[in-house]
C-alpha cells in the first residue's frame, strides 16, 4: 500500500521510516534469524536480499527499510552477537573459570549453522575490510574483556603471577577448539574440555 507508509509500500524502500511507518520488531527478528539461515545454506556471496526476505516470511522493503545492502545487513546481525559476547565466570579458580568459557565456546561452535556460517564469514572477510572488522569485534575484541577479567582475578587469588597477557589466554582458549571443531570438525572425546582446561590454567604459569 502507497498511503500509509506501511512496509510492504515499494516506494517505502527509498524513504526513511517516519510517521506511521514504524518498523515492526517481530520482522526484524524474523530478518535476523532468516540472514543466519541464509548464511548457513547458500553462503554470503549467494545470499540474496530476496532470499532473506523469502525465507523471513517479509517483502523485500521491509529489509530494505532496516538494511541498504546484505552487506550491512550481515555486518549488524554480526555486531549483535558481539554486543552478546561471552559470560564471564567466577567459579573461584582459575580452572574451573577456564572451564566454564570452553564449554560455552564448545557448544558454539558444536552448533551446525555456526560450524558452516563462521568460515563462509572468516573467507568472505579476506576481501571485504568492513566484514574483517566486524568478525574481529565478534569473535575478539568482545572476548578480551572476559578473559583480561578472568586472568585479573586469578592473580588477585595468587593463582597467577602478574602480568599475564589476556590476549594471550584467550588464543589458548579458542585456538584449539576452533582447530578441533571447525577446522578438522572432530568430536570432542569424554573429559577433552577438562584436560584442556588443566592445559590452559598450566600453559598460563598457574601455581
Amino acid at each position: 500500500m502507497a498511503k500509509d507508509g506501511s512496509e510492504d509500500d515499494p516506494a517505502a524502500a527509498r524513504r526513511a521510516p517516519a510517521g506511521a511507518a514504524v518498523l515492526r520488531e517481530d520482522k526484524t527478528a524474523a530478518i535476523r534469524a532468516a540472514v543466519f539461515g541464509e548464511l548457513a545454506t547458500v553462503g554470503f556471496a549467494r545470499m540474496s536480499i530476496e532470499g532473506i526476505a523469502r525465507r523471513a516470511g517479509v517483502g523485500k522493503t521491509a529489509v530494505y527499510r532496516r538494511w541498504r545492502s546484505k552487506l550491512h545487513l550481515v555486518l549488524d546481525v554480526v555486531s549483535a552477537l558481539a554486543a552478546e559476547g561471552l559470560p564471564t565466570p567466577d567459579t573461584g579458580t582459575l580452572r574451573g573459570d577456564v572451564r566454564t568459557l570452553l564449554e560455552v565456546a564448545a557448544r558454539a561452535l558444536q552448533n551446525p549453522m555456526a560450524s558452516q556460517i563462521i568460515p563462509d564469514l572468516l573467507a568472505e572477510a579476506a576481501r571485504s575490510p568492513e566484514l574483517a572488522g566486524a568478525l574481529k569485534a565478534a569473535l575478539h575484541d568482545s572476548q578480551e574483556g572476559v578473559a583480561a577479567a578472568m586472568v585479573a582475578r586469578a592473580v588477585e587469588r595468587g593463582e597467577l603471577p602478574a602480568g599475564v597477557d589476556a590476549r594471550l589466554a584467550l588464543d589458548l582458549l579458542t585456538g584449539p577448539l576452533y582447530w578441533r571443531l571447525v577446522v578438522v570438525r572432530d568430536g570432542l572425546p569424554d573429559g577433552y574440555l577438562d584436560e584442556l582446561a588443566a592445559a590452559v590454567a598450566g600453559a598460563l604459569g598457574a601455581e
